[in-house]
């Protein structure tokens, strides 16, 4: 560390140097900063040029120095060491050295992509600032005026990944200038005035013309970066290749997991899981419409089932749906107060992708947990899908986990129960939570359960196919679905047209994720896997005195951890 980082002997412990790390990524950061719920009036933007990645991976190199030097002055751990911090040392080290391996294989350079991209910042900066002061406000319009600033950063980093030879696909780059071009407001469904223009509408009157001269300035920084996109970039990487193959696979892969899993096991075994799923669909099916087969039921839904006219009505339908499952949980199965009984169903923002997400808490809890719909222009919504997607984002899905383990924050540390989240462990505990649900008799009604399991059906062939298609599997002889032949584009959408409910456009939105995110998909059934192997050998462990609250709530409070320590942290609760 420098000298301005010093802490003394008596004090210097795995979980200081982990908040210490954070903070000097909230100070460098403001994306970051805004999440957490620090640096209130700040203004600025992300640094997304070539230099502000630097400077970000040298806080990790010198983070991972700190915690060399550290373990370098005990020989051995001390009898009584404290579980939290050799939990924090570990995940510290673990998701650095990953962090660092993807920024040094030049990733950065070449990041384009529809979900959590570094282009999304910029935006994204905007739905965690508080809005309700004028000073607020304020600093609303300073950061719309260096938005541009912060395009121009990362202009020159795709530029920098040009003159490499590190850029992204042409199917990617396509996919965010469409992006781009809804927040402008310049698609079929926008009015032409933007989202930035839609979101300082409510602003104070005493700022308006201010609020109004940034948001313009804002989106046209956008449509200039989305046409150098389009007219520039585009020509120079139009022959990248989809896939990223094995070996950037495998590094992408430890960083979404913590872990290196066997990627054949994996792929075969999900395999498995998807002939399993496809028996217990066909059986539901027929409980939705007698006789009908599983394409079938689920048009059968689509038309004629449940349905919510309306964003409002949708988001309030939503809403009422987590707020039940708080009420029939708690005290049963866990244990929610506080914050973690505050969550918010939302509309996503145009020029979002087609799938459900959820956004943290701050680490005060001003801001609370949020779960965001996409609405892609659609004013009507079955919900057949809806009831087991929203246990997963909000509870007892990602809200409870994630709220709980910022609750925790001064207990383990702040890095741990936020910045340090590993995304298998996340998306594992929410799909766990699915079945769990399922398994509570929540989903009972033969609808739910059809689309609880074609949401399982989504995250197995997600394992199936974006294995396949980075690493070119070939398709098993027995799959009964194009045996022998090499994943393509082409053949997954047609898997998921096959197998599940989604619509053309969830099926285009998923394939261009997998192929823009490699590695990410995979975490959800791979967690899940290990949180259902994980509670099973407590329970053998514990016998008769195994508790499922118990389990579940001391689950929830070890804070992040990657694949690897998880397995074994929750066989011993």
């Amino acid at each position: 560390m420098r000298e301005d980082d010093a802490m003394t002997e008596e004090t210097i412990t795995p979980r200081t140097i982990a908040d210490r790390y954070l903070d000097h990524v909230a100070a460098h950061n403001p994306l970051e900063a805004a999440w957490l719920g620090l640096h209130p009036g700040d203004d600025r933007q992300p640094d997304l040029s070539p230099e502000g990645f630097e400077a970000l991976a040298d806080i990790a190199r010198r983070t991972l120095t700190a915690l060399d030097t550290l373990e370098a002055r005990a020989a051995a751990p001390p009898a009584d060491e404290d579980p939290a911090d050799r939990n924090c040392a570990r995940l510290l080290r673990e998701r650095l050295t990953a962090e660092l391996a993807l920024h040094d294989t030049g990733e950065n350079f070449r990041q384009l992509r529809t979900i959590g991209a570094h282009v999304h910042q910029v935006r994204d900066i905007f739905t965690f600032m508080p809005t309700a002061t004028d000073d607020d406000w304020a600093a609303v319009a300073g950061r719309l005026r260096n938005l541009p600033a912060a395009l121009d950063g990362y202009r020159a980093t795709l530029a920098e990944g040009i003159s490499r030879g590190l850029t992204a696909a042409p199917r990617q780059t396509a996919a965010v200038v469409d992006q781009l071009t809804a927040w402008t407001g310049e698609n079929a469904e926008g009015d032409g005035s933007g989202w930035f223009a839609g979101f300082v509408a409510p602003g104070p009157e005493g700022l308006r013309g201010e609020l109004d001269a940034a948001a313009l300035k804002a989106t046209a920084a956008v449509a200039g970066f989305r046409d150098w996109l389009r007219d520039t970039y585009t020509p120079a990487a139009a022959d990248t290749p989809d896939a990223v193959g094995r070996e950037r696979y495998g590094i992408a892969v430890r960083h979404h997991t913590g872990a290196d899993p066997d990627l054949d096991e994996a792929y075969t075994w999900a395999w498995s899981e998807f002939h399993r799923t496809v028996a217990e669909m066909r059986t539901e099916a027929d409980r939705v419409l007698p006789g009908a087969g599983v394409q079938e039921a689920m048009g059968h839904l689509e038309r004629h089932g449940h349905t919510v006219i309306g964003e409002e009505a949708i988001r309030d339908w939503l809403q009422q749906l987590m707020d039940e499952a708080i009420t029939a949980l708690d005290g049963t199965h866990f244990d929610l107060s506080g914050p973690l009984r505050r969550v918010e169903s939302r509309i996503a923002p145009t020029g979002s992708s087609a799938a459900p997400y959820y956004q943290g808490p701050s680490l005060d809890f001003s801001r609370p947990g949020r779960t965001f719909l996409p609405t892609l222009g659609r004013d009507t919504f079955p919900t057949w899908q809806l009831v087991s997607t929203w246990y997963h984002e909000g509870v007892p899905g990602h809200h409870l986990q994630l709220a709980r383990w910022v609750s925790l924050a001064d207990r383990l540390s702040r890095y741990q129960t936020t910045l340090g989240m590993v995304s298998a462990n996340i998306e594992g505990w929410a799909l766990y939570a699915e079945r769990l649900m399922d398994d509570l008799g929540f989903l009972t009604d033969p609808a739910r359960r059809l689309g609880f399991l074609d949401e399982q059906m989504l995250r197995t062939i997600r394992v199936i196919i974006d294995i396949g298609m980075h690493l070119g599997s070939a398709i098993p002889a027995d799959a009964g679905f194009h045996p022998g032949e090499r994943w393509t584009p082409a053949l997954a959408t047609e898997f998921l047209a096959t197998y599940t409910g989604s619509s053309a456009d969830m099926r285009d939105s998923e394939i261009v994720r997998y192929l823009g995110w490699p590695g990410q998909a995979i975490g959800y059934k791979l967690g899940e896997r290990v949180w259902l192997q994980g509670r099973e050998a407590a329970r053998r462990r514990r016998g008769t005195s195994f508790d499922l609250k118990t389990w579940h709530m001391k689950a929830l409070s070890q804070g992040s951890l990657g694949l690897d320590d998880l397995a074994g942290r929750l066989a011993v609760l």
